[in-house]
C-alpha cells in the first residue's frame, strides 16, 4: 500500500464521520478493527462505531492541526470542540491501515474533563 492510500483512507473515513454517515465509515473499517483510547478499548469495528455515534451528539466541531503520513501509519492531530462543560480536547489519533481499511486505532487526550461526562 501506497502511502497516498492510507492517507486518503483515513481522509475518507474522518470525512464520512464528520457527516454522521455511520456506514460509509464502516465500509472502511476492518471487521475486527481494535481501539485503544483513554476511556474506552474495543475489538471490533461495530462496537466502535456504536461508542462513536453516542460521542457525536457532544461534538460541535473538530478543527484538524495536522496530518502525518508513514507509510500504512497515518496520525491525526486536531482539537475536538464539544458542546459540554468539558470543553476543547486537543486529541492525537494514530491510525493503522492495513490491506485497504483501519486495522487499529489508538486515541490520545487527557480524558479527564470527559470522565464525568461518561459516568467513570
Amino acid at each position: 500500500m501506497t502511502t497516498a492510500n492510507a492517507s486518503e483512507i483515513v481522509e475518507s473515513y474522518r470525512a464520512a464521520l464528520g457527516k454522521g454517515d455511520f456506514a460509509a465509515a464502516r465500509k472502511l473499517m476492518q471487521d475486527d478493527m481494535t481501539f485503544q483510547g483513554p476511556l474506552d478499548t474495543f475489538n471490533t469495528a461495530d462496537q466502535y462505531l456504536e461508542a462513536s455515534k453516542r460521542l457525536a451528539s457532544i461534538i460541535q466541531r473538530i478543527d484538524l492541526k495536522k496530518v502525518f503520513v508513514d507509510g500504512d501509519d497515518v496520525c491525526v492531530l486536531y482539537d475536538m470542540v464539544t458542546n459540554t462543560a468539558a470543553g476543547t480536547a486537543f486529541i492525537a489519533e494514530w491510525y493503522q491501515v492495513k490491506d485497504g481499511k483501519i486495522a487499529a486505532l489508538r486515541a490520545v487526550f487527557d480524558a479527564r474533563p470527559f470522565a464525568a461526562l461518561f459516568g467513570r
